[in-house]
């Protein structure tokens, strides 16, 4: 289970999975600039440490390096989100809890995301009524 983004680190990672590319430290400074004072090698620091802790991946080029993230934004939330699950002593009431506190729209991508499942890997038959479990004697 990944460990939680800190909060530059989530600022980097949700940069280089919006735009789903190659980035350089310097494109990612150039923009986190619109939104706070921050230095280049703060940048190069964060992005480096989020390549230790296999994050992103990168490929020199010229004297710099590009940055690709390794999974998706997707993967990253749905693996928090079943660690936080997996910690539950009732899951069942952490489930019923968390959905409780969606909105109407995220139930719907809820029930879509269940019917995909649902239809890409489908749950066993029962066994038929005689099939299974021997009677007991």
């Amino acid at each position: 289970m990944p460990r939680p983004l800190g909060e530059l680190e989530d600022a980097v990672m949700t940069r280089i999975w919006q735009w789903n590319r190659p980035v350089t430290v310097r494109e990612v400074l150039e923009d986190l600039q619109q939104e706070r004072s921050i230095a280049y090698t703060t940048v190069m620091t964060v992005l480096d440490n989020l390549h230790q802790k296999g994050w992103v991946r990168r490929e020199v080029e010229g004297r710099a390096y590009r940055y690709t993230a390794v999974s998706t934004r997707a993967a990253y939330s749905a693996a928090l989100m079943n660690e936080a699950w997996a910690q539950s002593d009732n899951p069942a009431a952490a489930l019923v809890a968390f959905f409780g506190m969606m909105s109407p729209e995220q139930r719907v991508s809820l029930n879509d995301a269940i019917r995909m499942v649902q239809r890409d890997s489908p749950l066993p038959a029962p066994p038929e009524e005689g099939e299974g479990e021997p009677e007991p004697s």
